[in-house]
Order: structure tokens, then sequence, then C-alpha cells
């Protein structure tokens, strides 16, 4: 999902010419008759979009719990009679359309929600929209990776790079892009990617391009617990954990470069007359530079540091009995790299050329989505909304509109047929055969 989207300042230029010349490429390409009536195919494939929707989001997917949804992501992929379909070793689906070249261009989409598996999905479609838990986030991409594998298949497309379908897990939450790290760091294409296109979520007004970087911790304090009369005045690791709060809650947040933190989650204590043996909280910290993530995360060590020191202080003072010290432990749960595509990488200024031949207005953004890993690595990637219009997302209360779907895949599909090869200057047997 697009987390935390911020709108970024104006963007770079480039040299006249240059834009110039790939408009026309662009222009050329989408007015090959192929892709004219491949464009106008989505519109007419509507229901049947909209009949993947459902069946998607009504199988449960939270992260590490995506299998399900898998299945039934591969046994569409092999209905599409896609070459290769495979899951690799951590449970992401890929499948291949095979170029005239080695060294893929991937389409993705990521297979996970952030709900978990008992969550009452209630998915339902009421006149032309659809309702229910993960149905835009991250239905709607998914529904886009499909529909873009299907046209490529129905109208037989030729391109010179190949192209790599993925629908992979663990974007969500605790799922720390895992799915997105074994493609890049251990599959068989990790060093071949010319580029990738990320679907997250729904809409055509966004490019994000740059990587909002995050770390998340969970914080558990222990302590010895007890009876909330006879035990009074023992180390109290809720008490520790406000203390934590509270201090961190101080610290110094820069604006520019923005920096945030969030306190989402607190748990501890079994019942209203029990000094508890355990609290713990879940903290997110997010910046547009390692620098500040690295300043926040020794400024929240720190706090809990002296919240612990400072209600051991307080039990000793009110209770000089003998008692077993508070003990912290401070894990890392998630660590997603900030990074930014270059001003004049090639798959940005295609983004932008199709938009312009499409005259739909769309911002650059930042945000935190799959495409981290690879623009972390200094890698061409881009996340575009699967087109259509959604909101409520992460709640029990999301929806997604179609209308406007048909212009989200048509950008995709012209801003990937232009990643992979098939050019209005050099269309080889598209042009020959169209």
């Amino acid at each position: 999902m697009f987390g935390n989207i911020q709108r970024m300042g104006p963007p770079h230029s480039f040299a006249a010419q240059s834009a110039s010349v790939l408009q026309q490429e662009i222009a050329a390409l989408a007015e090959l008759p192929r892709v004219r009536a491949a464009i106008e195919w989505f519109r007419d494939q509507e229901p049947r979009f909209a009949e993947w929707q459902l069946q998607a989001s009504r199988i449960p997917a939270p992260p590490f719990g995506e299998d399900a949804r898998a299945a039934w992501l591969e046994a569409q992929f092999q209905s599409l009679r896609l070459a290769r379909v495979y899951r690799d070793g951590v449970g992401n689906v890929l499948a291949l359309r095979p170029g005239l070249e080695q060294g893929p261009v991937s389409l993705s989409a990521h297979l996970d929600t952030v709900f978990p598996s008992a969550t009452p999905l209630n998915i339902r479609q009421q006149g032309r929209k659809l309702y229910g838990p993960g149905i835009s986030d991250n239905a709607a991409g998914l529904v886009a990776l499909l529909a873009v594998a299907a046209a490529c298949q129905e109208f037989s497309f030729s391109h010179t790079a190949p192209l790599l379908f993925i629908a992979n897990v663990g974007e969500e939450g605790e799922g720390d892009l895992r799915g997105m790290r074994q493609v890049f760091f251990h599959s068989e294409w990790k060093d071949s990617i010319r580029a990738s296109v990320i679907l997250d979520g729904a809409g055509s007004d966004t490019v994000v391009s740059e990587a909002l970087g995050s770390r998340r911790f969970e914080i558990v304090i222990r302590g010895p617990g007890g009876h909330s009369w006879s035990d009074f005045g023992a180390p109290h690791p809720i008490l520790a954990m406000a203390r934590a709060i509270h201090l961190f809650s101080q610290t110094r947040v820069s604006s520019s470069p923005k920096t945030t933190f969030n306190v989402g989650v607190i748990s501890g204590g079994t019942s209203v007359n029990s000094i508890p043996e355990s609290a713990s909280m879940r903290v997110d910290i997010r910046s547009t530079t390692a620098m500040e993530i690295e300043r926040l995360e020794f400024e929240l060590r720190r706090s809990v540091e002296q919240a612990v020191e400072g209600e051991v202080s307080r039990s000793e003072r009110n209770n000089p009995s003998p008692h077993p010290a508070l003990k912290a432990e401070i894990r890392t749960i998630g660590n997603r790299p900030a990074g930014a595509l270059e001003p004049n990488a090639r798959i940005l200024h295609i983004a932008r050329a199709v938009d312009a031949y499409l005259g739909n207005t769309a911002q650059i953004r930042r945000a935190s989505t799959d495409a981290n890993i690879p623009i972390s690595l200094g890698r061409d990637a881009i996340a575009l909304g699967g087109g259509g219009s959604g909101g409520g997302a992460h709640t029990l209360q999301e929806w997604f509109d179609p209308r406007g779907r048909e212009l989200g895949l048509a950008r995709i599909l012209l801003i990937v047929l232009a990643l992979t090869g098939v050019s209005g200057r050099g269309v080889g047997s598209l042009s020959s055969s169209s």
C-alpha cells in the first residue's frame, strides 16, 4: 500500500529534444493496431476484472499467510498460458513471457493484506462499486497485474526484453518486503531485471519514484510481577513503558527531511489487580533519509534505558525490599530502506511521456512500497496504482470504484511495452503482423 504518501517538489527537467522524441515513440506505440485493440479490450473486460477482484479479496492473505491467495493467483497465471509459472522459496508466484533477449522487465503486485486471517471480510459488490477489506489494497493491484498479462496473451505482443510477472508476498506490516527481498537478493533474476513496475492499490494520479524509509521495533519490558496489594512498590513494566513513551514523545523531529514516529501497539498485563510481568509496544520510525532514522532509533533506545532506570529508582524509594530488576529488550521487526530514483531515469521519463499522451495528470510522490528494495539498490523502479479509485485502505470499510480503471490499465500497458522494447520505431514482429 502507499503508506503515508507525501507530495514531492516539481519534477526535474529533462532535455526538451529527448522528451519530444520519447513522446513521439509513445504515440507511435499507442497507435499500433494491437495496442489500440488491447486498450479498447480493457474497457470491455470490466465484468471479468471485477470478478477477479472479488475472488481474490475473499481469500484471506495476512503477511506470512498468503498461501491460499498465491494458489489462486498461480491458477490464474496458468489459465492465461504464461510460460514457466512457479512459486519460489518464500511463496512469490512468478510467470514469464519470453523475449528476444535476456534480462526481464518485472511487473509485480503484492498478495498480502494488513488484516488477520480471522477478519470478517464481507466482500461484496453494490452497483459498480466493490467493498470489503483489501478490495483496493491490493486486490486492485493484483487485477491490474492479471489484466496486463491477459492482454499480452490475448494480443500476442512480441517484445525484446522478457516480461516477468510477480505476485509477491510480504509487503504489508511485518512482512517487511520479504517477497521483493527474495527477488532482488536471492532469485535467479536478482541481477538481470532491467526495470520494475510495482502495482499497489488504486488510482492513476501518482508515480512513486522515491522510497520512504522506515524502521520498526518491538520493545518488551519484563519484571517480577506480583499482587497489586501485597507487592505494591515492585518495579512495574507498564509504568516503565509509560515513562519510555513520554520521554520518546519529546524527541525533536525533523520537518526537512520529513521524519515521523508512531507508537502503534501497546500491550501488557493480565488483570486489574496484578502487577504485570511484562509490557510491550511497537514503534514505527519513518524518514526520507537514513541519518534521521538512525538518530530516532538512538533516541528511542535511550528513552527506554532511562525509563527503566527511573522506574527501578522509584521502586527502591517506595519499597526498600529487594526486587528483581526490570529488563528491556528492543527487537527490530522491520527495516525498509530509503532511496530515490535518478531524476533522469528512463523509466520515469517513459511514465511521464505515457501520461502526456493519455492526457493524464500524475504527481511524483514518495511512499513506502515494494519499490523500496530496487530503488535502494540503484535499480530503475516505480510504483503505480491499478486504475479506478479507492478509499478506506486498511479498514473494514475499504472500497473500490472501477470507473477509470481502463485509463490505469492503458497507462500500465504502455509503460510496460515501452520498457520491454515494443516501440513505435522498432516494433519488429508486432508491426509486421498487425
